[in-house]
């Protein structure tokens, strides 16, 4: 029996009514994203028609999830709130502190020693608020809410970018900051900027060498990691219902990095035998009932030019296997050219390692066609030419791939199966070698590779594939090797090519687990107490923001000018630093040191206005709040890139940076700007960015009559004398600046 089955029968007895409303209103069949967004409306009766890209909306989520790097700054929040248990079902997943490095069971061991304190404060306030506590080993918080959590029509946020990965299983799954899900936690709505609409439409099937992954590395190539920003993918056509439900989770999860605030697919087949598989058919029974609400209005897809601000088209009877990369996920070439473009670019051919897993392809069938792979090593001869590693998503998935024997197909090749956690995909990597910074290829089936991300070194050259052209791409060593044409030589001196994969949906025998590693919080948990050692390292009870001084802001000075990509990872970088997410002044030493300085070139180096000399970022800002200045961050497209850590907005909150002005904001990190208080600005005119000299002492003009839509001034003061008075844009709505002026939007819930 599924978790949560009462409120899942109750939110699909409103729809055909809010649905049946909210057509009237619109005036028109509905896609899927609006039906769901309709049937989740906070009043809980549609009673207008939103603009896309204009309204903001209040939402009721069904569920929110949390992952335990995460969710040491979100609880920490709620402890404020005064409530004595969350108002929707949560839960917690302890799946990012969990070093990859010797193997599953000893990485496991030292996790648990070395983060005891934190796992130990996660568990007390789970079990004192009513949250479901997923144990260190239980598997990545995205696979284990698709196994458990999520449903055809649902909607849920999760502090955690890939929380879309519920997409495939027809949710509206959107990754937020902490701050949102304390809200949701603490029985408040939950408030959404209405999306745009995009829809991809798949026709043909899937063959051979290609899978569902290259489904959205394609699409990264389309739309960029900006293309999607503000909209909702929604995925329909006869290859859609061709594609596994797990395939349309990988096809989501990646969602995050065209920007997209998530990505969904209708109900169908596949979606029921994943429900059935996974001990759900209670729920796959009622989805069937509502079948009709769970997928787009026909008229929708018949004719979805007419529906959607923009229609992709993609044949995957034609569909070429893609790799990513190195450096962005959204830089596609096709098998076919990959050796062209690694010589004219300079990128190592020889792969160093393979690495298969994670969150975005970890499921069943991602293992049993890799496995496949791996079998013929020995049939035909051959030798892994590259380190390889597999990540399990979970222990219901490790447990039925052991039992099934591929576990020890991949031991034969030498590979090396870390725990059921992130690892390697958010650089929680010990790798061998790293720290010589040699210039080297590696070749992953995760969701990002942004610079120094796997493994903090800047040159590793890191490229995203599905786990099968992963896979060939060890076997073989080769970047350059296209396993549709080219045939490897093997011990023997032999040719021999490599059969394509083949596997599983779902498996025959049915999945086994025998711990899966959940723990259901009291019934009563008032007399658990939660408890942070005043001394700890690790963990630290918030202090609130303080509320706006009720004036301009004069003589900010310049923190750093940001050139080029500058993701959450640049900002507040993981690896090494997640130990410290759970106490904000100990992690905000780690403040934009992956930026690079517009005036030298370099990272975590700018020029300190008080002493006048080159400086580390958070030194440098803390100088600058030790005398009571203030300061400001400037920055280029896309700014706030990446994972949903809040940490990114809550260190320069904390450490007194006032306004943060980008040419273009990443969604989630816009947000989690606002909710602490922040200025989150955007040039009027981007060429403005260049006007910004390093020795600027800056004024923000307007604030004492901040209102929505009305556009506030900078003045540049300059070095020289010299002043220039350039135009900002901001995005808050009414409420918004209420939490900007309150210091904070925790403030205005305590209040």
């Amino acid at each position: 029996m599924a978790f949560d089955i009462e409120m899942i029968a109750a939110r699909y007895s409103k729809m055909e009514a809010a649905i049946a409303q909210a057509r009237k209103i619109v005036g028109r069949p509905l896609t899927l994203t609006e039906k769901i967004l309709y049937n989740h409306l906070w009043d809980g009766n549609p009673t207008k028609s939103f603009g896309r890209g204009a309204d903001y909306v209040d939402f009721a989520p069904d569920r929110v999830a949390m992952q335990d790097a995460t969710a040491q700054m979100a609880l920490l929040q709620f402890m404020q709130a005064g409530r004595k248990k969350v108002a929707v079902p949560s839960t917690v997943h302890c799946d990012h502190l969990i070093t990859a490095k010797d193997e599953s069971g000893k990485d496991l061991g030292v996790a648990v020693k070395e983060n005891k304190e934190v796992y130990d404060f996660l568990s007390s306030v789970s079990n004192k608020y009513g949250i479901g506590f997923w144990k260190p080993g239980a598997g990545i918080i995205h696979q284990v809410v698709l196994e458990n959590y999520a449903f055809p029509g649902g909607m849920m946020i999760g502090t955690d970018s890939h929380t879309v990965n519920a997409g495939g299983l027809g949710m509206v799954a959107i990754g937020v900051g902490g701050a949102d899900a304390c809200d949701v936690m603490a029985g408040l709505p939950w408030e959404l900027k209405w999306p745009k609409a995009i829809g991809v439409k798949l026709t043909g099937k899937l063959n051979g060498w290609t899978s569902a992954k290259d489904v959205i590395l394609k699409v990264a190539g389309i739309l960029t990691v900006k293309g999607g920003t503000g909209a909702i993918v929604e995925y329909f056509g006869p290859g859609a219902e061709a594609l596994s439900c797990t395939g349309k989770g990988t096809i989501c999860n990646m969602g995050a990095e065209i920007g997209a605030t998530t990505s969904t697919f209708g109900y169908d087949a596949s979606m029921e035998r994943y429900l059935r598989s996974t001990n759900r058919s209670d729920v796959a029974d009622l989805a069937n009932k509502y079948k009709a609400h769970l997928t787009a209005d026909p008229e929708v897809y018949a004719d979805p030019a007419k529906y959607f601000d923009q229609v992709i088209e993609i044949d995957l009877d034609t569909l070429e296997p893609y790799v990513n990369g190195p450096f962005t996920p959204d830089l596609a070439t096709p098998i076919s050219k990959m050796k062209e473009e690694a010589e004219k670019n300079g990128w190592p051919l020889k792969v160093e390692v393979g690495l298969i897993g994670s969150c975005t392809n970890s499921s069943y069938e991602d293992i049993s066609r890799a496995a496949s792979l791996a079998k013929q090593v020995a049939s035909k001869g051959l030798k892994t030419k590259a380190e390889f590693t597999i990540t399990p998503g979970s222990e219901l998935v490790r447990y039925t791939i052991q039992r099934d024997g591929f576990i020890d197909t991949f031991n034969k090749i030498g590979a090396k199966v870390f725990s059921n956690a992130c690892g390697p995909c958010i650089g929680m990597w010990s790798r061998v070698g790293a720290e010589k910074k040699e210039k080297n290829t590696i070749v992953h089936s995760f969701n990002r590779n942004f610079q120094a991300r796997q493994d903090g070194n800047p040159n590793t050259f890191a490229f995203v594939a599905s786990p099968e052209i992963t896979t060939a791409l060890a076997i073989a060593g080769d970047l350059g090797f296209n396993p549709l044409t080219d045939t490897l030589v093997n011990e023997k001196g032999e040719k021999v090519k490599l059969d394509p994969p083949t596997g599983e949906e779902l498996p025959s025998k049915g999945f086994a687990v025998e711990d899966a590693g959940y723990v259901a919080p009291a019934a009563d948990g008032s007399g658990v107490q939660v408890i942070v050692d005043p001394s700890s390292t690790r963990l630290q009870l918030l202090a609130p923001f303080k509320a706006w001084e009720g004036t301009d802001l004069k003589g900010l000075k310049l923190l750093i000018k940001a050139k080029g990509k500058c993701t959450t990872d640049h900002i507040s970088m993981a690896g090494p630093w997640l130990k410290f997410r759970g106490h904000l002044d100990n992690i905000s030493n780690n403040l934009l040191i992956g930026a690079t300085n517009f005036f030298n070139g370099k990272t975590n180096e700018v020029k300190n206005q008080i002493t006048g000399n080159y400086e580390p970022v958070p030194q440098t800002q803390r100088a600058y709040k030790a005398q009571g200045i203030g300061s400001i961050v400037v920055g280029d497209e896309n700014y706030g890139e990446g994972s949903s850590r809040e940490h990114a907005a809550m260190e320069p909150r904390h450490l007194g940076v006032r306004a943060v002005l980008v040419k273009s904001f990443a969604r989630i990190h816009e947000t989690n700007l606002k909710k602490q208080g922040m200025l989150a600005l955007t040039f009027a005119n981007k060429d403005d960015y260049d006007k910004i000299q390093e020795d600027d002492s800056i004024d923000i003009i307007g604030l004492t009559s901040f209102q929505e839509g009305k556009p506030l001034t900078l003045v540049l003061n300059h070095k020289d004398g010299k002043k220039d008075e350039i135009q900002v844009n901001h995005t808050y709505n009414a409420q918004q600046i209420e939490w900007f002026k309150a210091g904070a939007a925790l403030n205005l819930m305590k209040a």
